[in-house]
């Protein structure tokens, strides 16, 4: 969330970075609520001031009269503060305000205006006409989507056999690169998570309705490993010197998919369950771009391994969401859906979710606490990873063959449905 201090000072910023992002945010209200606060606030420090005067009078003259007012004081500052409480309680609208952005962000309105950072490699040309992952994944009996809407319902499905396989694989092998090779350790978090955890990553309260919620319990199924690993330090003070903390994790993922009616109903690609490999940096203030350009890096690097054709897109002010600073999407070709589809998303938030789940570190011995900035991408999101491999990797005769770095961990698996 933004500090008050900042929306008192720069209201006009803040509606900017708003209006930009297509959110609304309350300022108006915050500010007024803010006015009336500091009002009785100042109200109470007033008569207890005017209270510790009359007291060393009373202490010398022992007046009833005295003790009379100083006991009427006593309860209008009582009262004072009571009201600048129950206001101040009302400012939890300031986590309806939106994140602000980077001044290197494209303005825009939608996915349209979003801008192509840099592109690797190309599409491939299969020299037959590519047919979709749901396609080819049906024909080998590796994905079941109908029996899934049997079993759950729409927007679910079944990996079978080789498929379960690939998943497994890819997540093993992500895994072992990204704690390896690029630094991060590796957690199994809590698949459960309690409102305050929602609330630190600014999930709740404005995506509530995208999430899934546990009835009768004050627990919520995670949309993205980014919930437990961002909150694994609520509440704590750092050790700077330990920044940047760096953590992966491979977890289901759970979205309602709310407003996203209609859209991608077919294949492997918009479910209400999905797997994910993701990425979460804890860092400070100076190194926060730095660390979030490496952290984007790290995501591509998998890609790159692969052999997929990818681009990296900047994501425009009225594409970035609500709680990004600055946010990159890594996109993959799928040559039969004939588009890229999202397999990453990479975020900077600067100190916006660690101000809400109070994570802090200390510069150095003796200096005050700051607050934190956090970072996070998937490295990668399976399902849509699948679909690019199945696509890009399609044979002639319906068979997938299986990436180069894949095989060691499929058993030396080099064709799916190989006959």
């Amino acid at each position: 969330m933004l500090p008050l201090e900042l929306i008192r000072k720069d209201p006009d910023r803040v509606r900017r970075a708003a209006l930009l992002k297509g959110e609304e945010a309350p300022i108006d209200e915050i500010l007024e609520l803010d006015r009336e606060w500091r009002r009785h606030q100042n109200a109470a420090e007033t008569i207890k001031a005017e209270q510790n005067t009359l007291s060393k009078e009373f202490a010398k003259s022992r007046d009833d009269q005295l003790k009379d007012r100083l006991r009427e004081m006593a309860e209008r500052a009582k009262a004072e503060l009571a009201e600048a409480d129950a206001i101040k309680a009302k400012l939890d609208l300031l986590l309806r305000v939106p994140n602000l952005f980077d001044e290197s962000v494209p303005v825009g309105k939608s996915e349209a205006d979003n801008v192509v950072a840099r592109e690797w490699g190309s599409r491939p040309d299969l020299g037959y006409p590519a047919r979709t992952h749901y396609d080819l994944g049906e024909a080998l009996g590796i994905m079941d989507f109908e029996r899934a809407a049997r079993v759950a319902g729409s927007r679910f499905a079944f990996l079978v056999g080789e498929g379960a396989l690939l998943e497994r694989a890819l997540v093993q092998f992500m895994l072992d690169v990204h704690t390896r090779e690029h630094g991060y350790t590796e957690m199994q978090p809590p698949i459960l998570v309690n409102s305050d955890s929602m609330t630190g990553t600014a999930n709740l309260p404005k995506f509530g309705a995208d999430a899934f919620k546990v009835e009768g319990h004050d627990l919520w199924l995670v949309p993205t490993a980014e919930v437990p690993l961002t909150n694994f330090h609520r509440d704590e003070i750092l050790d700077g010197e330990r920044l940047p903390l760096k953590y992966v994790a491979y977890s289901p993922c759970f979205r309602s998919e709310a407003g996203a009616a209609g859209k991608d109903t077919r294949g492997f690609i918009r479910l209400h369950q999905f797997s994910k490999v993701e990425l979460v940096k804890v860092t400070t203030a100076e190194t926060s771009i730095d660390e979030f350009e490496k952290l984007t890096a790290d995501a591509e690097d998998i890609l790159q391994r692969l052999g997929l054709h990818y681009q990296v897109l900047v994501m425009c002010t009225g594409d970035m969401g609500f709680a990004q600073y600055k946010k990159y999407d890594l996109n993959a070709w799928c040559p039969g859906l004939d588009r890229y589809l999202e397999v990453s998303s990479c975020s900077v938030f600067n100190d916006f979710q660690a101000m809400r789940a109070n994570i802090r570190y200390r510069p150095a011995r003796g200096a005050p606490p700051r607050f934190a900035h956090t970072i996070n991408g998937s490295g990668l999101a399976l399902t849509r990873t699948i679909d690019a491999i199945l696509e890009t990797y399609q044979r002639s005769d319906g068979a997938i063959t299986v990436p180069e770095p894949l095989q060691p961990y499929m058993g030396g698996m080099e064709v799916i449905g190989a006959r």
